[in-house]
């Protein structure tokens, strides 16, 4: 140990970094355990009034569930599914549905019973569904009267979450159903997005989930006053992504009350921080920029909102201090995290850590981390750039159904490659310069779009930007930015051109630009850029 260094977490020796935080004690792997049971015992050795203290709020119907209410449930549903269906640890559940209260319950419910849960986007295609339902291989499907129709049929059929049957099953007496989960077995299979190729099926185990859990249960965020209110989330993410379904298990762990949002609109966001007095709101960067730079945010009471947690893709440092200026009081943590590392593997938990503008974090718990050339495979020191590899409890057991991409994204000593380039300095804190395969190549150089993304997001007339390689006879790619005016704003694409030239080397430069309506993006707020990519032959744009 003596040689790490106490500042960055590097081990000059053996070249990988080391997470500075407190070693956080898992339960031993011998024993039984469900990642829905471990959540909950968390809860329960909480000083919280289970009875008193509300779970999740539907901010669409004003309904909510006490903490004591959805346990009974969550028993309920597991003892109905477990008798009705024979429902048994290694099975699998599709879930195709937007969230609401009877997601969280299900998740929990299937937990506990070992069963597998694959959720996937309610607004996904046919074809793209049976893609997931062929890695996943369901024998009982979940879903509502809207969504059911795009479901096959399974061994055990499709219940409709939004029928009277589920409900009762909610409310059936419960006998206690004893399956036996162990830490190791499959908990959940999550579609990674899909950017890079065809969407893959994310293994994770309930010691994946456990681990996560056990981190954050270990390091909260620190309160940025004395005797803080009771944490109230708004969650604007979709629970099928890992972003949602992690933060989900981590709130009923730690005991927050959740308010959930069927479908996501800016102001009704903003309504509901009003009305349910919200502190906290996970988003991904596309919202903090609405947040900073929106007129209509000046309307509503914003004054309970404590902490904005952003994920997703990087956030720059001029659109952070537009946002810390309109809201002095409000913490900014940023975290990076994977589907494949079951969510978080950096993150913010302390004031001080919130100020490196740039930065997602420090390394969380029980992980290590390299930052490895691409080129050569050398393991580098704090500073310099290469790929992000990962080595620790939370990183999945593979991608299901995919041997040959699980065997490329490993390395022979369990390092997960994460295929985006980055660097760490020397105190230890990560910077995401962007996706490995994103990189635009102008000429012998190497140009981040995400780089060139926050730029442009720093421009007051451009409410939100893409940048993606454009095809050029000389150069091999140019960098061509996607703009979406603010309301009202001529930008031209000379005007857009001209601000980035003047802030950045020559062969960063725009060289092309063309308006759109709205920046295509991932549930969890990725810039789909294959599909701008696809668009540029017949898109009229400006060229330098």
């Amino acid at each position: 140990m003596a040689e790490i260094n106490p500042s960055s977490g590097f081990c000059y020796k053996t070249k990988i970094y080391h997470n500075l935080r407190p070693q956080v004690q898992l339960p031993s792997t011998n024993q039984p355990l469900s990642a829905s049971e471990y959540a909950i015992s968390l809860l329960r050795s909480s000083s919280l009034s289970l009875e008193n203290t509300i779970s999740f709020i539907d901010s669409s119907t004003d309904s909510r569930l006490s903490y004591s209410d959805f346990i009974k449930q969550v028993e309920s549903l597991s003892f109905s599914l477990h008798n009705r269906f024979g429902l048994k640890t290694g099975d699998s559940a599709f879930i195709l549905s937007p969230p609401s209260l009877q997601i969280s319950i299900l998740y929990f419910s299937l937990l506990s019973l070992g069963v597998i849960i694959s959720p996937a986007n309610p607004i996904s295609t046919i074809p793209e569904i049976s893609r997931q339902i062929s890695l996943s291989k369901p024998v009982i499907g979940f879903a509502t009267n809207v969504t059911s129709s795009k479901l096959p049929s399974f061994l055990h059929g499709t219940i409709l979450i939004d029928s009277d049957d589920f409900k009762s099953m909610l409310t059936i007496q419960p006998g206690r159903v004893n399956v036996r989960v162990n830490q190791t077995d499959t908990a959940a299979i999550l579609y990674s997005s899909g950017t890079t190729g065809k969407v893959k099926g994310v293994e994770l185990s309930h010691r994946n989930i456990i681990a996560l859990t056990a981190g954050f249960d270990k390091v909260r965020m620190e309160p940025v006053e004395e005797n803080p209110p009771h944490p109230i989330a708004l969650f604007t993410i979709p629970l099928f992504h890992v972003f949602g379904f992690f933060m989900t298990i981590r709130a009923v762990a730690l005991g927050e009350t959740v308010v959930l949002m069927e479908r996501f609109d800016f102001v009704g966001m903003l309504k509901a921080i009003e009305t349910y007095k919200v502190t906290y709101v996970p988003v991904s960067p596309p919202l903090v920029v609405a947040m900073a730079k929106l007129d209509v945010v000046e309307k509503f009471d914003l004054s309970s909102l404590t902490v904005v947690g952003c994920g997703g893709a990087p956030l720059g440092k001029e659109v952070s201090e537009k946002f810390l200026s309109r809201f002095p009081n409000v913490q900014i943590t940023q975290g990076y995290g994977m589907t494949e590392t079951t969510g978080g593997s950096y993150e913010d938990v302390r004031a001080e850590e919130t100020k490196k503008h740039g930065s997602v974090g420090r390394l969380s718990e029980n992980m290590e981390a390299k930052i490895v050339d691409p080129d050569t495979g050398e393991a580098l020191p704090p500073g310099q750039r290469g790929e992000l590899w990962l080595r620790g409890p939370i990183v999945m057991k593979g991608y299901v159904g995919d041997n040959e991409a699980t065997v490329a994204t490993f390395d022979s000593e369990g390092w997960l490659k994460t295929g985006d380039l980055c660097y760490i300095d020397n105190d230890g804190f990560l910077y995401i310069v962007d996706r490995l395969k994103e990189l635009i190549k102008y000429k012998a150089y190497q140009v981040p779009p995400a780089e060139l993304e926050q730029l442009l997001q720093s421009h007051p007339e451009i409410a939100d930007v893409a940048v993606v390689p454009y095809p050029d006879e000389e150069a091999g790619q140019i960098p061509m930015a996607f703009v979406v005016r603010k309301p009202g704003s001529n930008l031209s694409g000379t005007e857009v051109m001209d601000f980035v030239a003047k802030q950045v080397a020559p062969y960063k430069k725009i060289r092309r630009v063309a308006f759109i309506s709205s920046i295509p993006k991932s549930a969890a707020g990725k810039i789909l850029r294959r599909e701008l990519i696809d668009s540029i032959q017949s898109t009229p744009s400006s060229k330098l």
